[in-house]
């Protein structure tokens, strides 16, 4: 067959995507909103426990545009963090590391859930022994989030194939003992990893159906998205093929008879690859993107976890009602699907689009001197993050503007994030 060219890329006059029946039942039309906006919306008015500030909501956009441009904070700042695995550049799909890089990816954020430690603070807390990064034989032992990318690389150091879908979905050639070892806690640590027994049920599930469905890997899965969409999809459309294809990055829930998004992970997932892959000329179409409105990854929410509505409560963002504070305090365990808990991740998801909007009027303002050409609520969440890690762990203060004491995180146990 004569393939078609769409956009500058073949795709095949036989394939899926021209087929009528196949478009309707396969290819959903593409989303114009992201169904978490107006979810998060609907849950943070009917929770109305949760307040955002709008005096912080403005203090804070004029702090963190100032951070992302005296920082030049931008998405490739992803490769600078020294436990990443970086893909080659100039992008090559041919590239046996390109594949190796989109299967650690997405691994990652299918484990990327509950690091929270019930001895937050002390020394024997869950973490894992390995180096500072790729390039140094400095040992150090890594908690939270980065205990995961921590136990993953060692794996991989160690020739274990641990990112391999085939290898990680086989109970055969990696046994749940295997994942046990992988997951290892260093030493002194008298806390094994939350939820493992959830994370190998995840592991399972997902690098099945890329091995059933996907050639076994998720650039096969991209791939597949690319002929379905004609290289012209967009990464909220990758979000939703992520959630329609795996049960276990689902992350919706009905709350007073309205079913309510937050996909933390699908949409973390598409992200991470997005910055991951994020071209050195910002001008340069993304290699993952190529349709003519590239990525639109402003079209992606934050990431609603426990860790960035810390910091934006720390900000003078959020607004905590006394009760919730006193449980947060106290270590109260918050329920899944609560109030409580509905409630915070709502408001976070509204709060970083009030800041994004209002970073956007101060850039429209300044003539569009402050820095970049356009800040994503994504961007935002990665500056965050990393902005209250190195808070907890004493590396960096917020100065010159208003915040609150760091209070601790909301402590949930779900696969959700």
């Amino acid at each position: 067959m004569t393939p078609v060219i769409v956009n500058g890329y073949p795709c095949p006059s036989n394939s899926p995507i021209f087929d009528e029946k196949h478009i309707k039942e396969e290819s959903p039309s593409p989303l114009s909103v992201n169904p978490v906006i107006p979810s998060a919306e609907y849950a943070f008015l009917e929770t109305n426990l949760v307040k955002i500030n709008s005096q912080g909501v403005k203090a804070a956009a004029k702090y963190i545009l100032h951070k992302l441009s005296s920082e030049s904070y931008t998405p490739r700042t992803w490769r600078t963090h020294p436990l990443h695995i970086c893909p080659p550049e100039p992008y090559s799909p041919s590239n046996l590391l390109t594949r190796a890089t989109l299967n650690w990816i997405f691994l990652i954020s299918a484990l990327n859930f509950s690091f929270w430690s019930e001895k937050e603070g002390k020394p024997d807390r869950y973490g894992v022994e390995w180096r500072t990064g790729w390039d140094s034989d400095e040992r150090v032992v890594h908690t939270g989030y980065w205990s995961l990318v921590a136990a993953l690389n060692r794996a991989l150091e160690e020739n274990i194939p641990i990112t391999d879908p085939a290898f990680y979905s086989s109970e055969i050639l990696c046994p749940d003992a295997m994942i046990e070892y992988i997951f290892r806690p260093a030493p002194q640590c008298s806390e094994t990893i939350p939820l493992l027994a959830e994370r190998i049920a995840v592991m399972r599930e997902v690098g099945s159906i890329l091995c059933n469905d996907f050639g076994g890997s998720f650039q096969g899965f991209i791939e597949e998205f690319h002929l379905r969409r004609c290289y012209q999809g967009t990464a909220l459309e990758l979000v939703q093929m992520v959630t329609d294809t795996f049960p276990s990055f689902q992350d919706h829930k009905w709350y007073n008879g309205r079913q309510v998004f937050f996909w933390k992970r699908p949409q973390i997932l598409v992200a991470e690859a997005w910055a991951a892959f994020y071209p050195k000329n910002s001008t340069t179409p993304h290699p993952l993107f190529p349709g003519p409105d590239g990525p639109a990854i402003h079209a992606l929410t934050m990431f609603a976890d426990y860790r960035v509505p810390q910091i934006l409560h720390h900000l003078r963002i959020l607004r905590y009602p006394s009760p919730l504070t006193r449980k947060l305090r106290a270590g109260t365990m918050i329920a899944p699907g609560s109030r409580e808990e509905t409630s915070l991740r709502a408001a976070s998801i509204i709060a970083v689009e009030r800041v994004r909007q209002e970073i956007e009027a101060l850039k429209d303002i300044s003539g569009g001197k402050c820095g970049r050409e356009e800040v994503s609520s994504v961007l935002i969440d990665f500056y965050l993050w990393d902005l209250a890690k190195k808070i907890e762990i004493g590396t960096e203060q917020v100065e010159g503007m208003k915040t609150v004491e760091m209070i601790p995180a909301h402590r949930t146990r779900s696969i959700w994030y």
